[in-house]
């Protein structure tokens, strides 16, 4: 018996031993969905019409609920393309505002609109992730369809938001004439890595990566979404129409080789034509600022669409728009506060 003994003792240790780190390690991935899951809502501060801008309210019909937005006409509502912009975690509509002077100067309608969990929305019960940013886009992309005023469409969405562009835009098919990328994350394992970074999180390798693949599945396991279904680089293997990909070269949050790697996995894919533009001193967001983002963009979409505009005309319209930055806190991602000790934000804070 002692021989028996002897080696299961042995194998309790190296349970032990396995297990502890394991169990460890599923803890921080649970904290981390409570702390990173639940975005803070800031409620729009300012309108189109502070802009000088035409506008509608509406909502968006989404699994999740009505969404509140903004329709804004361009050339006086004649007939033409639209585009549905699609904002980042912990970001609004008013956000999107001086993107959508620049398409509305450019001869395009606009629809922007507060993703669930954010903005004028109430929150969520559950963590939110890029799927819900997908779902509500694909929403918000059969809205713009559904007006008469619309005669095409196209989708613009910023990091988490450009994302969730990719992949609605992967599902709509040739339902979505083109795609605007911005900031956006590679995919999920590799945002919740660049987190453990970003919150100065003492994880050397090789623990931090298989950290964040388990910390990425424990996220997206209350809404039972697949990591693979949710990655950008996947997604936009599937999607056929144009693409512009953007990233700022000074980008902290999310770096400029997340836009590589979409690239190629777009060049590999089925897209006909991928166009990438690196804004030289470009941040994570503002990209709107800078001259070279607001010409690529408008000469991109007008070629495109064909029309409303010549690409050069839509890009020399588009140029001679300042398009500052509204005057709120920058995106960021709650996760930070895992390194910080701060409380956790969104419902499971109360």
């Amino acid at each position: 018996m002692s021989s028996i003994r002897r080696p299961l003792a042995r194998l309790g240790l190296f349970t032990g031993l396995v297990g502890a780190p394991l169990a460890a390690a599923y803890r921080f991935a649970l904290i981390y969905r409570v702390r990173a899951g639940y975005p803070r809502r800031r409620p729009p501060t300012v309108s189109p019409a502070d802009l000088g801008l035409p506008f509608v309210e509406l909502s968006v019909p989404s699994s999740a609920a009505a969404l509140p937005g903004w329709f804004i006409p361009a050339r006086d509502g004649a007939p033409g393309p639209g585009v549905v912009i699609v904002h980042g975690w912990e970001s609004n509509r008013s956000r999107t505002l001086p993107h959508a002077e620049v398409l509305h100067a450019a001869g395009f309608h606009v629809l922007t609109f507060d993703v669930r969990g954010h903005g004028a929305n109430p929150p969520e019960r559950l963590p939110i992730s890029v799927g819900e940013f997908a779902a509500d886009a694909e929403a918000a992309l059969a809205a713009l369809s559904a007006r008469a005023e619309v005669t095409a469409v196209a989708v613009l969405g910023h990091s988490l938001g450009g994302v969730g562009a990719i992949i609605a835009a992967a599902r709509a098919g040739d339902r979505c004439t083109a795609l605007v990328s911005l900031s956006a994350p590679a995919d999920p394992r590799r945002l919740t890595r660049q987190t453990f970074r970003l919150a100065s999180l003492p994880i050397p390798e090789p623990f931090a990566t298989p950290l964040a693949e388990l910390t990425t599945r424990v996220y997206l396991r209350p809404r039972g979404h697949a990591v693979r279904a949710l990655s950008a680089s996947r997604a936009i293997t599937r999607y056929e129409g144009p693409i512009l990909l953007v990233h700022g070269s000074a980008d902290a949050v999310v770096p400029v080789s997340h836009l590589e790697r979409l690239a190629r996995a777009a060049r590999g894919g089925g897209a006909r034509r991928v166009e990438t533009l690196i804004v030289e001193g470009g941040n994570h967001s503002w990209l709107h600022e800078h001259e070279s983002y607001r010409r690529a963009v408008a000469s991109f979409l007008a070629d495109a669409f064909g029309g409303p505009l010549s690409p050069t005309e839509a890009a020399d319209r588009a140029s001679a728009v300042a398009a500052p930055r509204i005057a709120e806190a920058d995106e960021a991602f709650s996760a930070l506060a895992i390194g910080t000790g701060a409380a956790p934000t969104g419902p499971a804070s109360t």
